[in-house]
């Protein structure tokens, strides 16, 4: 029977190989949910922490698929088709190596006073480390404001690969709303568990293909040459692509402050800081440490290639129309089967972030927002709270979507650099005895104060990857001022007044 005969006329004009791999990757994906959610027992700890219990293979699995998005498979080549490959240079090699850093330095022992504490989510985490509810709202606050457009990039990118691998036959809202749908659900039926096991299934597909493709689209551009000839001809036709720009995001104070963004605020993700509350173990935690740069680079540089062969064999395109090279390359030179890959590679990729930032709200909202107001409540509760404030937020990420339009990669700019502001306060509060509330509130309101009117001064919201103040990007003003907020908080406050409560 023809999908038209099943009361779906939009799917009978999508290439079968698109709707075969759609209808298995779904099936799959919520079958991994199904069956972690046999597997996890019915308390919030189990929902919302898989009880503790992420091995080394399954948390790198989780983090590294949560940490690689719509940005990195649709906004990179984006961005590489005008730039070039000055932005491996200016993104993969610090991430590679400040990202495992933050791990060590604010993960691990997160991940040991919130198993101390009882804390379920970051910002009650900081709220009963630091004895302040205040901390723990004005925490949530902070990470919903940074993370929603975070989400919006995540539907965005794969609306925009279904649209466009569909010619149109599958108009972005449909595809947008159906990529949060099959994200909640699977979610919602096995929290964490199933949020971390989705995970592996999704960076085996997106990081093999871009593997594989790269390859296959270096043999097209470069012919018998393969990746030789795509990079000699390159060379020949595009040299400006070869070498760092000049001006703008790499004039050395911009190219020096996105590095410190992009380096610093993968920790400040709340969806990244949980799943490192929930390793098994510090030694499954260290050995995330030391596989995550090589992966890193194993996405990053194909990407990268990806962006600056489409600039080869598409030239012209303007603005957020770049966002689509990803998936004009796939239709142009990939066989059906594998252009149907692409489009479940990058489905994979948005619903490996997704997942985690739907289950991380929804349990902030329940832990620190509602919880502190319904003191008797019964556990079994928050899991149900979690779960439809989780609906709830998809429904305000679509909306959000649908009015928006900005670039996938200047969009995630204002978010990342806005999580830098928290840095300060999640090292300091798990790492200075004497660090409290009072620096805690100073920093994040200060830093973000300071972050906001960088951006103004640079040109408007949409100006995180513009020069500010003396040439700086606004994160580094950002930082620069939660820096002082919390040392000015901190020593405010007498030390014989300050918690105590040891890292």
């Amino acid at each position: 029977m023809s999908p038209l005969e099943l009361g779906l006329p939009v799917l009978a004009a999508v290439d079968r190989p698109l709707v075969v791999g759609l209808v298995l990757y779904v099936a799959v994906v919520l079958a991994v949910g199904l069956l972690a959610a046999r597997r996890s027992g019915s308390s919030p700890r189990e929902y919302f922490l898989a009880g503790n219990g992420l091995g080394t293979a399954v948390l790198f699995m989780a983090l590294f698929g949560t940490n690689c998005t719509a940005f990195v498979l649709v906004g990179v080549p984006g961005q590489a088709y005008h730039s070039g490959l000055g932005i491996f240079s200016i993104n993969a090699p610090i991430i590679a190596l400040g990202i495992p850093l933050t791990f060590w330095a604010i993960g691990a022992p997160a991940r040991r006073l919130g198993r101390e504490l009882g804390a379920l989510t970051p910002a009650e985490l900081y709220s009963k480390r630091l004895g302040s509810r205040s901390v723990g709202l004005l925490l949530f606050g902070v990470f919903a404001l940074y993370t929603v457009p975070y989400m919006v990039t995540a539907v965005q990118g794969a609306a925009v690969t279904l649209a466009s691998s569909t010619e149109g036959a599958i108009p972005e809202w449909l595809g947008g709303a159906a990529v949060l749908a099959v994200a909640l659900c699977y979610t919602s039926i096995g929290g964490m568990r199933a949020t971390a096991w989705t995970n592996v299934v999704q960076g085996v597909i997106f990081l093999g293909f871009v593997l594989a493709a790269v390859f296959l689209y270096a043999r097209a551009v470069g012919g018998d040459g393969g990746l030789a000839g795509a990079m000699a001809r390159l060379v020949e036709e595009r040299p400006e692509l070869t070498t760092l720009p000049e001006g703008g995001l790499f004039e050395p104070r911009a190219f020096a402050s996105w590095s410190l963004a992009i380096a610093l605020t993968v920790i400040a993700f709340p969806h990244m800081l949980v799943r490192l509350m929930a390793a098994e173990s510090e030694r499954s935690l260290r050995s995330v440490c030391r596989l995550y740069p090589l992966a890193l680079v194993l996405l990053w540089l194909p990407v990268v290639l990806i962006g600056t062969f489409g600039a080869l064999e598409f030239p012209g395109l303007v603005g957020r129309d770049s966002d689509r090279i990803f998936a004009t390359m796939a239709g142009a030179f990939l066989p059906p089967w594998l252009e149907a890959l692409s489009f479940v590679a990058v489905l994979a990729a948005v619903m490996s972030t997704l997942d985690a930032q739907i289950l991380t709200l929804g349990s902030m909202v329940t832990r620190d927002v509602l919880d502190p107001l319904m003191p008797n409540r019964r556990e079994e509760v928050d899991v149900l709270r979690g779960r439809l404030f989780g609906g709830l937020l998809a429904l305000v990420v679509f909306a959000l979507w649908r009015v928006g339009g900005a670039s996938i990669y200047s969009l995630a700019s204002v978010a990342f650099s806005g999580y830098v502001t928290l840095v300060p306060t999640m090292l300091f509060g798990v790492r200075w005895e004497r660090f409290n509330a009072r620096g805690a509130v100073l920093s994040i309101l200060v830093g973000n104060g300071c972050y906001f009117a960088a951006l103004f001064a640079a040109g408007g919201l949409d100006s995180a990857m513009r020069p500010s103040l003396l040439g700086f990007l606004p994160v580094v003003w950002g930082l620069v001022g939660a820096l002082l907020g919390a040392l000015v908080g901190t020593y405010q406050v007498p030390r014989a007044s300050t918690r105590a409560s040891s890292p």
